[in-house]
């Protein structure tokens, strides 16, 4: 389904929810904006994004501003230094026992996270890329998922899915799930080489992709790739939200790396276990 986001308005930051997770009370969630922020310039202003060359004071302060609104503590915000992979962590306790520099090198190169942990917000940057938030409401576990083209050939979510049915026993059937704003069909044109790589990737081409009538140039619906993948694992389609918002084409509230170049903000999309 095709959500109607909720706003979330907090200390002047503008955030949104999925309707379906708002609803949901043992967890707590959000998709940042550019609004509400210190930063400048590609990144005014709410950059929330460490490796994306924002001045490292004014990405600190966004942050700051962040878990101030959750109510959480700032050393229990996290997100990965992701690489367009398909490569997932678990935030456990184990994990948490770390050095801030150890947990930080343990999240290099990862594009899913996953925790049982209360009070521990796994998120996603993303500008274009799509971000997805599954929530298991049977054993009460989490994940925020990085699915960029790349990685959703390699069909991260799909993998994620598993691993949390593998490593938690949380049902499929019973996740909830959400697909946060990012590039949308009619912007993402791409070259035959990623068309290729969609075609050898087992997702369905013939529902994914598009050719423009006037250009010829192929187009790729990277939220129908990644509820498809959701769907063929056993999520029921109605517990799939599609927030359906283009960062592409909403600038004013979106940062598009498209659109702006990669030095230019990214937003967060993350979810927690409310103690």
């Amino acid at each position: 389904m095709t959500g109607r986001m909720k706003i979330l308005n907090n200390k002047e930051l503008e955030m949104l929810q999925f309707t379906h997770l708002a609803e949901e009370c043992n967890i707590s969630h959000f998709i940042s904006t550019r609004r509400g922020g210190v930063s400048t310039g590609n990144y005014a202003s709410f950059n929330l994004g460490e490796y994306c060359g924002d001045n490292p004071e004014c990405v600190s302060e966004n942050r700051t501003l962040l878990s101030s609104a959750l109510g959480l503590s700032e050393d229990r915000l996290f997100a990965a230094h992701q690489l367009h992979g398909d490569k997932i962590a678990v935030l456990d306790k184990a994990y948490l026992a770390l050095s801030c520099e150890q947990q930080r090198e343990m999240l290099h190169g990862v594009d899913a996270l996953i925790t049982a942990e209360a009070n521990v917000c796994v998120a996603v940057s993303t500008a274009d890329c799509v971000p997805v938030l599954l929530y298991a409401p049977d054993k009460k576990v989490v994940a925020a998922v990085h699915a960029g083209w790349r990685g959703t050939v390699l069909q991260i979510v799909s993998k994620t899915l598993q691993y949390m049915k593998e490593t938690f026993g949380c049902e499929i059937a019973h996740m909830k799930a959400g697909i946060g704003p990012s590039i949308g069909l009619e912007a993402f044109e791409v070259g035959e080489e990623v068309v290729e790589a969609f075609a050898a990737s087992g997702l369905p081409l013939h529902s994914i992709m598009k050719r423009n009538t006037q250009t010829g140039k192929a187009h790729i619906d990277l939220w129908h790739a990644n509820q498809w993948q959701m769907q063929t694992a056993g999520v029921l389609s109605e517990n799939i939200e599609t927030a359906g918002i283009c960062t592409y084409t909403n600038q004013e509230d979106f940062f598009s790396a498209r659109r702006l170049g990669i030095a230019s903000g990214r937003m967060l999309t993350g979810i927690f276990i409310q103690h």
